[in-house]
Formats: C-alpha cells, sequence, structure tokens
C-alpha cells in the first residue's frame, strides 16, 4: 500500500534526520577552535544553504517531476519567525557549547522534543495524546539519567543555560517549520540557509568576531550541509510523508458521502 509505505519513509526520514544532526555538537566543539560562535552559526546555515543549492541543481538537471507546493504570502509571519528563530538558536547552543563538553550539549539539546510538545500546547492548541506524555516523560528521565550518570560530566554552568534556551528556540521553530511542512522542503531548506545564515554573519562581523583560519570554513560549511541542511529537509519530508496517510483519512469519508467509490485495497490502517 502506497500510503503505508509512505508512513515507514516518514519514520526512516525522521530517524535518519535525527542521526544527521546528532553530528553537529562534536564537530562544532571542535571547529569551535578556530571560529567565533556567532560566524560559525552563520557559516552552519550557509552550508545548508549552499547544500541544497547544489540539490536543486541535480534535480534540474534530471528534470524531476517536483510536486511539492511552494511557500505563499499566508506562510509568511510563520517563515519569518522560523528564520529568526534559526538566527537565535544555533548562536545559543554554540555559545553554550563554547563553555561545556560536547556530551554535555547533546544531552541536554534533547529537552527540544520536551519544548516542541509544550509549545504546540500551550501555543499552538494542540492535542497532545497519552502516548506522547508518556514518551515526553521517558525522554526527559532518560535524558536526566544519562547526564547524571557522571556528576561532573553535567554542570548546570551559564554553559548548559544557553543549551536549553537554544533547545526551547528550536522548539517554537519546529513548531513553525509544521505550518509550513507541506510546502517544498528545498525552499524551507534553502530561506533557513539564506537568511538565517546571512543574518548571523552580519551579527558576528558586527560584534567584532574574526576567523582564525580560512581552512575552517569550508570544514563549517561541510557540517551545516549535513547537520542542518540534510537533516531539516528529511525533518520537513518526514512530515509530509505522514501526513499523506492523515490526509487520505480525511478525504474518504467525504468523498464516500458524496456518493464516490473508494478503492477497494485502500487501507488507511
Amino acid at each position: 500500500m502506497e500510503t503505508e509505505l509512505n508512513i515507514k519513509k516518514g519514520i526512516a526520514f525522521a530517524i535518519l534526520a535525527a542521526a544527521l544532526y546528532a553530528v553537529n555538537a562534536p564537530f562544532s566543539k571542535i571547529l569551535l577552535n578556530f571560529m567565533p560562535p556567532t560566524l560559525m552559526a552563520g557559516f552552519l546555515y550557509v552550508g545548508a544553504g549552499l547544500g541544497m543549492v547544489f540539490i536543486a541543481s541535480i534535480r534540474k538537471i534530471q528534470k524531476k517531476d517536483v510536486k511539492e507546493l511552494t511557500l505563499t504570502k499566508s506562510e509568511f509571519p510563520y517563515t519569518t519567525a522560523m528564520i529568526i528563530l534559526d538566527i537565535v538558536a544555533p548562536i545559543c547552543l554554540l555559545f553554550g557549547l563554547n563553555a561545556t563538553t560536547a556530551a554535555n550539549a547533546s544531552l541536554l539539546n534533547n529537552f527540544e522534543i520536551v519544548a516542541t510538545a509544550i509549545i504546540s500546547l500551550m501555543v499552538f492548541k494542540e492535542k497532545i495524546s497519552i502516548r506522547l506524555w508518556f514518551g515526553i516523560l521517558f525522554v526527559t528521565l532518560s535524558c536526566g539519567i544519562l547526564s547524571f550518570e557522571d556528576v561532573s560530566s553535567l554542570r548546570f554552568s551559564y554553559g548548559s543555560l544557553f543549551v536549553l534556551l537554544a533547545a526551547i528556540c528550536w522548539g517554537f521553530e519546529n513548531n513553525c517549520t509544521r505550518k509550513i511542512s507541506s510546502k517544498d522542503p528545498l525552499q524551507i531548506v534553502l530561506l533557513k540557509g539564506i537568511f538565517s545564515g546571512i543574518g548571523s554573519l552580519v551579527i558576528g562581523l558586527c560584534i567584532g568576531e574574526r576567523m582564525a583560519t580560512l581552512w575552517s570554513i569550508v570544514a563549517v560549511l561541510c557540517v551545516g550541509f549535513v547537520a542542518y541542511g540534510l537533516s531539516i529537509y528529511f525533518y520537513v519530508y518526514e512530515y509530509v510523508c505522514v501526513c499523506v496517510r492523515v490526509c487520505a483519512r480525511s478525504w474518504v469519508p467525504v468523498e464516500a458521502r458524496r456518493g464516490r467509490q473508494i478503492p477497494q485495497d485502500w487501507d488507511f490502517g
């Protein structure tokens, strides 16, 4: 079944997006020795944008039939909020990484899951199922257990607070991105890369940050392409795949009431 295949693809893409993003903290921690945090945040998103330009070029050369919808004026508020939050969040994360360990930052960054769910409930008035509440609880408990496995590895310094602030910003950003996730994932990542990246670069240069080595730019761009570009692309694409089943569930009873025949092999679980 095509719908069941879309669900499985969505799950696979979600796992892949998480795995790609996981490379961010350890590599960024190393590269912070060669580039200040605000400029690095900018180049990470510029790397994501440049990577999507490359993918768009391949898609154009192959002349693929693109079925994704493009963004419209109605999505402008969510798009603007997404870009601003994508400037603030990575800057906070990298300032936090500069003052704490990569392991500590990675564990604390899992709070993004909790922040995303709570914000969707409190701000966007979405329902959270009991199963999801249990998931939030277990994620929070597991993060706490892992964090305190070695008491010395988790220090609530200002670095840890910056990481938590980044997680909250990305929680808001995830909800904004979800509002426009029915649109072309490539276009969304391009907007993030261009505007969020340039915004962070401008802020970094204005506060006096400068690069120590030129080779670090290439390294940061590569990390940005993998950890931000591909990760966000698959994250948005995962939501589109899952929504196919939800939309189909809503379409079937409506068409049935209109007297239209529904294919017998359509099974929506």
